[in-house]
């Protein structure tokens, strides 16, 4: 069902007509650097579209287990494996998106509606929109393989550094979190090992089937682009025995794949 998640009564309705068992609640506005030209739209859809969802959920006879996946833009900057536990002050406009969805499950949860929180941390992987940064350098590349653009990959910061989870790796986290998860705690979805933006343009470069130069692109700098972004596992390891399993090589490799498979 197509649902406006800013159209309360809508919402209400399809949780009825549904009535789901668990709702994996993924829709919202997800690009962080959008979030600081789009704030108000974004805080629509995040915030207002969870408010009428978790609503929604509270008001059925069954009510659903509902998983709200946060992020790691919740937390204060910092240059060690982030913790649960360590302060949230966000940076830019989705953090505090992400951060007021975490109040709002909390305040439903108080209530009696049994809410799971995720805390994911980077994660990429075949058919991610090519706004996001491996999506757009293998789009790139693949656009360069077929002769369609200059031999020459543009680039932003290549020096942050990020947690590069595969995607897959992520849902199996959000399984578990709703499996054998504790309502209302946060779990942080992360490995404890960041990578820089210039290994992963390294790595699909050295994928390429043909030479390619990279530029850097001064307007694909992000605002108040945080250094490193690296979360602690600790929890989600020792409470849910949840860990990464797909390697690193065959994301690269799925990702080219998957764009070299699409269209002619």
């Amino acid at each position: 069902m197509a649902v406006d998640l800013l159209d309360r009564t809508a919402v209400g309705d399809a949780l009825r007509h549904v009535a789901p068992a668990i709702v994996y609640h993924c829709a919202g506005a997800a690009h962080v650097g959008r979030a600081w030209d789009r704030t108000a739209a974004t805080l629509a859809s995040n915030v207002r579209g969870t408010q009428f969802l978790l609503e929604a959920v509270a008001a059925q006879p069954r009510r659903a287990t509902v998983l709200v996946p946060s992020s790691a833009m919740v937390y204060r900057p910092a240059d060690h494996p982030l913790v649960e536990d360590d302060e949230l002050v966000p940076k830019n406009p989705y953090g505090v998106t992400k951060l007021a969805t975490e109040l709002l499950a909390a305040r439903l949860s108080a209530d009696g509606v049994d809410v799971r929180i995720v805390r994911p941390f980077n994660h990429v992987g075949p058919r991610q929109a090519a706004s996001f940064v491996t999506a757009d350098f293998a789009r790139q590349i693949v656009e360069i393989e077929r002769g369609r653009r200059h031999p020459e990959i543009l680039v932003g910061n290549l020096e942050a550094r990020r947690e590069l989870i595969d995607v897959r790796d992520t849902v199996r986290a959000y399984e578990m979190v709703v499996e054998r998860g504790v309502p209302g705690r946060p779990y942080n979805v992360a490995s404890g090992v960041a990578r820089t933006i210039r290994e992963l343009l390294d790595g699909l470069i050295a994928r390429a089937r043909v030479s390619v130069t990279v530029r850097v692109d001064p307007q694909r700098f992000q605002p108040n682009d945080s250094p490193v972004l690296v979360g602690s596992p600790e929890r989600i390891q020792t409470e849910l025995g949840w860990r990464p399993d797909i390697p690193f090589e065959q994301t690269l490799d799925d990702v080219l794949n998957y764009w070299r498979s699409e269209g002619p």
